[in-house]
């Protein structure tokens, strides 16, 4: 009898453990107070038919005001109404069918103290981004270089596509450096999971986003970075991504609806040409091609048209700046998304977060194509509300060829000069992001052909230009890389281990130019963090004469004179020539050695000075 007992029992509990359903609810949790306090929660259970449940809630304040059955009966889609009288607690929402019931605690916190003081403060010409990868710049914590159960248990740091084990605590360790550099604002890669199989070192193939990856601390370590920053004044961009995730994301091995991505016949990628966007003479099958086309057969393209998508993300980003106090974004393949999706994205950011700022990556070839995809003056049918672009025109048709080509009626430093001529197309060109290079591109080093001089001339136009400049981690101690085929642009931030012989934090194994470029940046750098000109003053440019170009950043209390040489021989600069800007000045003070140079001076052959002026 007693064995007949026990057989029983254990069959109930087994048959109790297979019933038993695990559901995830995404939002993870909301928050007391929000503007946006109508929020679609997307629930997933691990087995089907949740879409025959009963759903309720008792808890004040809070209301189910409709719920969506998906395509897939694993999945519901629950609209949820805050009231301002809702208080915080864990809101318990149950699941019932047949008698059965299962709940689950869906907490509502009180909101984030601070807002557009301590976060969500937006990122403006004031700043100096600095931009890293996390696993490359330095490795804090050991313990988490692998993590049990995950896809990519690689750690090589002789593999450039293999993790090499940086981490969000490597990034907290060095704060000070960046500071000493003049840095206001960090910006990394994503750090959201990325449980993919491989090439998981750049994060841009999401797999979950309510997880920060285990591998960098997860959210926990982000939480302490976002706190470090903001203790010391300084800002947090994350990196968002709205036109796709990793094939291994949750939502695309379980599609919650049949139109979740973008579905072709066969594989189609995107042709990566932004010009059917705007053409007045293309074709809508080019146009579809560009933003439904998927970017890597690893990547599947987000379907923003369909409602459930985009409630996803944007309520992903609201989540984002509240949970972890993000200042700004930088948004990914920016040209690849839906424009409206983005427009109401943009929006809900900027009404939830007043001082918010976006800029996007605009990969694109023209000044006018850069301008379609943010604020302008264009007079087009469909206008884009994004605040700022990453500036590929003014490293592409700017900096590169005056550095690098011969002066002309269009070469060289001409170039420069006649792409920020055409700013007016532009509603505040001052929210784009000037750089030198980044992760996807040959490093700015071996562009000039380890020209040190050059890589000098390249950062003191990078921080005394007009927009919010972006140092790209290792460019400050001359690190080289081609893009293609190697890919050596993500190689490790020299001391950010354990035992690496060069150390870019104490300067220990610098080379004497690595050195020279280093200390160029920190006083530069520290230099514009008090000069009105170069945050925020007006920019004024002469036409180039015979390679000398020269341009001033301005305003009531303060001038400062850039005069940039890219011609073979020595130059002699005059204020008469530029009395527009120079009258009632009688010297010019080099802003990185503090030699007075006087009204007329000489500068030498590929060379730049800084100077401000005085009376």
């Amino acid at each position: 009898m007693k064995r007949i007992l026990f057989l029983f029992l254990l069959f109930s509990a087994f048959f109790v453990q297979i019933n038993a359903q695990n559901i995830e609810i995404y939002p993870t949790n909301w928050w007391v107070g929000m503007k946006w306090h109508n929020v679609q929660l997307l629930v997933k259970a691990d087995k089907e038919g949740l879409n025959k449940q009963e759903v309720s809630i008792k808890y004040p304040g809070v209301s189910i005001t409709k719920v969506h059955q998906l395509d897939n009966s694993k999945y519901l889609a629950i609209d949820v109404a805050i009231a301002p009288t809702a208080k915080a607690g864990n809101v318990a929402i149950s699941f019932t069918e047949g008698g059965k019931t299962t709940n689950v605690q869906w907490p509502l916190k009180p909101r984030r103290k601070g807002m557009g003081t301590e976060f969500a403060k937006g990122v403006n010409s004031s700043d100096f981004i600095y931009f890293l990868m996390p696993d490359r710049f330095s490795n804090g914590d050991t313990s988490n270089d692998k993590i049990a159960g995950m896809r990519d248990q690689s750690l090589n740091r002789d593999s450039i596509y293999l993790r090499h084990g940086g981490d969000l605590k490597g990034v907290i360790n060095h704060l000070d450096y960046l500071q000493s550099l003049g840095v206001t604002t960090l910006w990394m890669t994503p750090v959201l999971e990325n449980d993919m199989p491989n090439r998981t070192e750049h994060g841009y193939a999401f797999t979950n986003h309510y997880k920060i990856d285990p591998r960098y601390g997860g959210s926990e370590a982000y939480k302490k970075l976002s706190d470090a920053l903001h203790q010391r004044g300084m800002k947090l961009i994350q990196d968002a991504v709205y036109n796709h995730v990793g094939s291994y994301h949750f939502t695309f091995l379980d599609q919650p609806t049949k139109d979740w991505f973008h579905q072709w016949p066969t594989y189609t990628g995107t042709s990566f040409k932004d010009q059917p966007l705007f053409d007045p003479y293309g074709s809508k099958k080019d146009a579809k091609i560009t933003t439904d086309g998927w970017f890597v057969p690893q990547m599947p393209d987000l379907n923003h048209n369909n409602p459930y998508v985009a409630n996803f993300l944007i309520q992903h980003a609201l989540w984002c700046v509240e949970e972890f106090g993000v200042d700004g974004w930088r948004i990914d393949t920016y040209i690849y998304n839906d424009m409206d999706f983005m427009n109401r994205c943009n929006k809900a950011l900027t009404d939830e977060y007043p001082a918010m700022t976006m800029f996007g990556e605009n990969w694109v070839h023209g000044v006018i194509n850069q301008s379609y995809f943010v604020q302008n003056n264009l007079n087009i049918p469909k206008k884009s509300n994004l605040q700022g672009s990453v500036d590929f025109q003014t490293l592409f048709y700017g900096i590169q060829p005056a550095l690098n080509e011969k002066f002309g009626w269009t070469e060289g430093v001409t170039k420069l000069y006649n792409t920020l001529a055409q700013d007016l197309v532009y509603k505040d060109a001052t929210r784009n992001v000037i750089f030198l290079d980044n992760h996807d591109m040959t490093r700015f080093f071996t562009t000039v052909k380890g020209d040190v001089e050059k890589q000098k001339m390249g950062i003191e136009w990078l921080l005394t230009c007009r927009g919010i400049p972006q140092l790209y981690y290792g460019t400050e101690i001359l690190m080289a890389g081609e893009s293609n085929p190697d890919g050596l642009v993500r190689l490790d931030f020299a001391g950010g281990w354990q035992g690496d012989k060069k150390n870019a934090f104490t300067g220990a194994g610098l080379s004497a130019d690595e050195k020279s470029v280093q200390d160029l940046i920190k006083k530069l750098g520290t230099y514009r963090l008090t000069s009105s000109a170069l945050k925020t003053g007006k920019l004024m440019q002469y036409l180039p004469d015979d390679g000398l170009y020269v341009y001033f950043r301005y305003d009531t209390n303060q001038t400062v004179m850039c005069v940039m040489n890219t011609s073979e021989k020595n130059k002699t600069v005059n204020f008469n020539n530029y009395s527009e800007r120079t009258s009632g000045f009688t010297k010019a003070t080099d802003v990185l050695t503090n030699n007075n140079l006087g009204s007329q001076f000489t500068i030498a052959a590929k060379r730049m000075l800084v100077l401000q002026l005085g009376k």
